[in-house]
């Protein structure tokens, strides 16, 4: 019985640990400002996929001329993605389709662009929308932007 009990207090105390990382995690993604919540879908094909696969929910954070992309669920100190503002192309937006709706927030809208050659997809807020397309076009002179 105090076995049992020892085992289910450690259990306890490992989950609790490991929640408190997550969320330590994010306050030091969130802390120098300019994140916001974006999914993103890596290597899409020409026709997208509505059935709701290979979104990943994560963190986005403006860092100068690059968008630094978290994985959520992951204790990654390092971002997963980096996009550079010169590379990032947009090639449209539309809404979530079918079983889309369901893997992604509420309010989503999906921004369709091309990066270095690879096509993704990133899903954010309406607010966040405006803010990333803002950034795009924000450039430093010199600088071509591909916005659609």
């Amino acid at each position: 019985m105090v076995l049992a009990l020892t085992v289910c207090g450690i259990v306890v105390a490992l989950v609790v640990l490991g929640l408190f990382v997550f969320g330590l995690r994010r306050r030091l993604i969130q802390r120098s400002g300019g994140t916001f919540d974006c999914s993103l879908r890596w290597d899409v094909p020409e026709r997208p996929d509505t059935s709701g696969k290979g979104w990943s929910y994560g963190v986005a954070r403006y860092s100068g001329d690059r968008l630094t992309w978290f994985r959520v669920f992951s204790y990654a100190p390092r971002p997963r993605r980096v996009l550079e503002r010169a590379s990032i192309e947009v090639a449209g937006r539309r809404l979530p389709e079918g079983e889309e709706e369901l893997a992604l927030l509420s309010d989503a809208v999906i921004l369709i662009c091309l990066h270095q050659g690879t096509r993704l997809e990133l899903a954010m807020s309406e607010d966040a929308l405006t803010g990333f397309l803002a950034w795009l076009e924000a450039a430093p002179p010199g600088q071509r932007v591909n916005v659609a």
